[in-house]
This record gives C-alpha cells, sequence and structure tokens, in this order.
C-alpha cells in the first residue's frame, strides 16, 4: 500500500512540475478561446482581401485607377460625338437627322442629272452622286463644327477670367454664368445661355455640363466640369481654382499656336503635293480636252484614273496623319 500511495504521490507531483512549466492555466485558455471567437479570428481569405485593400490604396494604384477610368470615359465620350444628332447640334445647324438625308439625297440626284447631261459613262452618275451626297454634306458639318469648337476654346480662357473676377466681387457663380451668357461672343455666349436654361428648367449642374460637352467636345470644358465637381464635393477657393485653370487654358493655347508655327510648312507642302495633281488633270483637261479625252473615254484611261485616286488619297492620308499632332 505505500509504494502504490508513493507512486501515486508521485505521478501528481510529476504532473504539477510539467504544468507549472508548460504555464497551462484552463481558465486562461478557455477565456482567450471565447475572446477569439467573439472577435473573430482573421481567416486566410480575410487577410488577403485586407492585403490587396492595402495594395488598392497605393499611389500607383490610384494613379492607374485614375487614368484607366478617364481611358474609358474618354472612350465612351468619344462613341457619344460620332453620333450624327451630336455633330449636328456641334455645327450650330437646328435640323433633325431626317432633314439631313434628304438634304444628301437630294445633292446626290443633282450630282446624278450633272453626270447624265454631261454624258458621261453611265456606271460613273450613281458612284459619283454617292459620293458627293454622302460626302458634301458630312464635310460641311464638320467644317462648321471644327469652326465653333474653335471659336469656344479660344474664348474658354476669358470666360474664366470672368468667373474669377465676379467671385473675388463677392458675386455667386450663377451670375457670374449669366453675364458670360451677355457679354462674351459667340458660340460661347450661346452655349452658357443653355447651360442656365437648362440649370432652370431643374437640371443638377452636373448633368448640365455633360450636356453642354455633348454640344462642345473640348478638353478645356472638361477640365471646368472637373474643377466645378471637386468643388462641390469637397470645397475650396474656387476662385483660385478657377485662375489655376484659366493659366493652364491659356498655356495649352501657347502650346497650340506654336506646333500651328513650327507645322505651317509641312501643312503648306502636303496641301501642295495633293493639289498639285488634280489641279495639272483640269488645266489640261481645259486647254487640250483631246489630249485627255482617252483618259476619261477608254476603259483602261478610267482603271488608272480610279488606281490614282485611290493612290492620292491614300497619299493625302499619311500625310495627314503626319500633320496632325496631338497634345
Amino acid at each position: 500500500m505505500l509504494v502504490i500511495l508513493g507512486a501515486i504521490l508521485g505521478f501528481i507531483a510529476v504532473v504539477g512540475v510539467g504544468f507549472a512549466f508548460a504555464g497551462g492555466n484552463p481558465g486562461q485558455a478557455k477565456t482567450s478561446k471565447r475572446v477569439q471567437a467573439i472577435a473573430g479570428a482573421p481567416s486566410s481569405r480575410e487577410s488577403r482581401a485586407r492585403a490587396a485593400r492595402a495594395a488598392a490604396n497605393t499611389p500607383d494604384a490610384r494613379r492607374k485607377a485614375i487614368v484607366k477610368t478617364l481611358k474609358e470615359q474618354e472612350k465612351q465620350a468619344k462613341k457619344a460625338q460620332l453620333t450624327l444628332a451630336n455633330k449636328l447640334q456641334q455645327a450650330g445647324l437646328n435640323i433633325t437627322a431626317p432633314i439631313y438625308y434628304a438634304i444628301c439625297g437630294g445633292i446626290g440626284l443633282v450630282v446624278m442629272l450633272m453626270v447624265y447631261v454631261a454624258h458621261q459613262p453611265i456606271w460613273a452618275a450613281p458612284i459619283l452622286g454617292a459620293a458627293v451626297g454622302a460626302g458634301l454634306p458630312m464635310w460641311t458639318v464638320n467644317f462648321m463644327a471644327n469652326g465653333r469648337i474653335k471659336k469656344f476654346t479660344g474664348a474658354f480662357s476669358d470666360a474664366m477670367d470672368i468667373i474669377v473676377r465676379g467671385i473675388k466681387s463677392g458675386l455667386p457663380v450663377h451670375d457670374c454664368l449669366k453675364i458670360i451668357g451677355r457679354e462674351t461672343p459667340e458660340p460661347l455666349a450661346g452655349e452658357f445661355r443653355r447651360l442656365m436654361e437648362s440649370i432652370g428648367m431643374g437640371m443638377t449642374f452636373d448633368q448640365a455640363l455633360e450636356k453642354m460637352y455633348d454640344r462642345m467636345p473640348t478638353a478645356e470644358l472638361r477640365f471646368f466640369s472637373i474643377v466645378m465637381n471637386v468643388q462641390q464635393k469637397t470645397g475650396g477657393n474656387l476662385a483660385e481654382a478657377l485662375g489655376n485653370l484659366s493659366a493652364v487654358l491659356r498655356a495649352r493655347k501657347l502650346m497650340r499656336e506654336k506646333i500651328k508655327a513650327l507645322s505651317s510648312e509641312a501643312t503648306a507642302s502636303a496641301m501642295i503635293i495633293g493639289c498639285l495633281p488634280p489641279g495639272v488633270v483640269m488645266m489640261i483637261t481645259v486647254t487640250q480636252p483631246s489630249y485627255m479625252y482617252p483618259m476619261f473615254h477608254d476603259h483602261r484611261g478610267q482603271l488608272m484614273l480610279l488606281g490614282g485616286i485611290f493612290w492620292m488619297s491614300t497619299g493625302i492620308w499619311v500625310m495627314r496623319r503626319m500633320i496632325n499632332f496631338k497634345f
């Protein structure tokens, strides 16, 4: 009995020493388990998600996200600007798409009749009619739209100065926009009057600016829209922000004029090279019709003319791409 009792006491002593060295505390272990159960220990998936969010908050990641968003917005804006309705609005024409197509059809029929009356080949009438009927009105619309956009961009920095001076003198922004609609030249005044009319009809300022951007798709107007949106959300000195924007717009205008001056020689050379062959053909046709007669009435000459038109168009397109600078 003494031996058994001694063995039991020895076992208890060994177990006690083990717990003492191991630091075992059942109550503390249960408490820690309860705390972890309540707080929820982070799993591996949550830790990966947290690491991904931390990586997305770095300056490089934010910059890439902003650039991606701007590119997507630019693609959507370009798709919207290619519609016929927007082109007509940019040109300042108050006509609808059916009327435009009717005008194209009328021009095409007139050209076909002129070719028929001039006793030219029958196959040339529908080709020339379709080309002139589709190309001439679209070229006219694009020419008018580019002219209005150029005038709008040239006077836009002055409009920013008007807003800055008005805010510094104590006028609200809406009154400054009304002053722009009254005092500035067209088309800037008309677009700002439409902007105020849209706001008066119940649109928000952001929606009115987006509608204005559809009519005038310029980078300057997009910058103005971004400044106004940021100021509405975060606050700050609007006069200082628009003053900086005006300085940036004037620097862009100076850069545009400098590029135009540096590329003027290349532009003139491209225009001369592109206009010289058709001009020579027309001069020879007027002065010596018999010399150019086979080119227009012989099948081989007609094929040569088609090939020349194709290669001249390709060369003009290449020269256009070479002198069309983006900045």
